[in-house]
């Protein structure tokens, strides 16, 4: 499910509230509030997206793969979901739970393995928020749960945690399912472009290879930030001598970010349109009679066009200066 789906969404579960209320008021006062908080769906994303490049922590490690995590560090993953989910959303200290959302208790639970929510016994009889995201897969999902003994396996662990049997998966009312998670573009690149990339001992040669090879497609600044390994790695993409945007312009190419102007330049060539922290980079070229009714920008005074390969390649245009998103 896509981010600009989530008004569609909302609608759907106003009606699967509606009848939960009946069963479960508690339950359906905090699915109520969690899944009607402004822009709740893309910004639940964003926490997931930036929790796993957190625990990645590319600009020191270069990593980009979960797999390359240590135990300890994907141990730890829950507890910083937990954390951000928090900050982000404002949820107020529970008193026996992690959370209290709408005056109701609630304990949150993450697992990057689907079904694999570790529930503790003090959680019994309590809500539990489960979130679930996998960076292979590019999904998330986020559901609640009122956690009864007999939903629950054997506890096999030393601190006798409790996992959800799978027959009961069928209880977690979803507020959002098989979500789009904002993607981890190195990890998704195949093999070759992404050697190519990182290939380069120098951070600002391996963020311009990135916006060069990694066209048309949502850059966000995890990404960069593993790529450029620099504190200061978003200036590699400004317009500046030896920078991405001025190297690459000469290319060709243009990399808009989340600014208004520049997302409805995106929008208009039928790209990708960055949202907060996004690029997205593309090749154009200027508008002749032979491109026909191709949708066109107009950037320094002339008419410009999404490239094909038969376009030869010219200086692109200058990007607007920004204007708030």
């Amino acid at each position: 499910m896509l981010p600009f789906e989530e008004d569609d969404f909302r609608a759907a579960m106003q009606i699967s509230r509606q009848s939960l209320a009946l069963e479960d008021s508690d339950l359906a006062m905090v699915a109520e509030h969690i899944s009607t908080m402004p822009s709740a769906m893309t910004r639940f994303a964003s926490v997931l997206r930036a929790t796993i490049d957190q625990l990645l922590n590319g600009e020191v490690t270069g990593r980009y793969d979960w797999k390359t995590l240590f135990k300890t560090e994907k141990t730890h993953a829950g507890t910083l979901v937990e954390i951000n989910l928090q900050r982000e959303f404002k949820f107020d200290d529970g008193a026996k739970m992690d959370y209290r959302i709408a005056g109701v208790d609630v304990d949150c639970k993450y697992s990057q393995q689907f079904g694999g929510w570790m529930i503790p016994p003090e959680a019994i009889g309590h809500l539990c928020l489960l979130v679930w995201a996998d960076d292979y897969k590019t999904r998330w999902s986020a559901g609640l749960i009122r956690v009864s003994r007999d939903l629950l396996n054997g506890g096999g662990n030393r601190d006798l945690k409790l996992t959800i049997k799978a027959e009961h998966r069928d209880k977690i009312f979803w507020l959002w399912r098989n979500a789009q998670l904002p993607e981890n573009v190195l990890l998704h690149l195949d093999p070759g472009t992404r050697a190519a990339i990182l290939s380069h001992s120098s951070g600002q040669r391996r963020v311009n290879e990135l916006f060069e090879r990694a066209q048309e497609r949502l850059i966000g600044r995890g990404v960069v930030r593993t790529v450029a390994q620099q504190h200061d790695y978003m200036a590699r993409v400004r317009e500046a001598p030896g920078r991405a945007r001025t190297v690459l312009r000469e290319r060709g190419i243009l990399i808009p970010g989340h600014y208004r102007n520049h997302q409805a330049i995106a929008h208009t060539l039928g790209m990708p349109v960055p949202q907060g922290g996004e690029l997205v980079s593309f090749r154009v070229a200027e508008a002749k009679s032979h491109h026909g009714d191709k949708p066109r920008v107009e950037l320094d005074g002339r008419q410009w066009v999404l490239a094909t390969a038969a376009d030869p390649v010219e200086p692109a245009p200058f990007l607007p200066k920004h204007t708030a998103s």
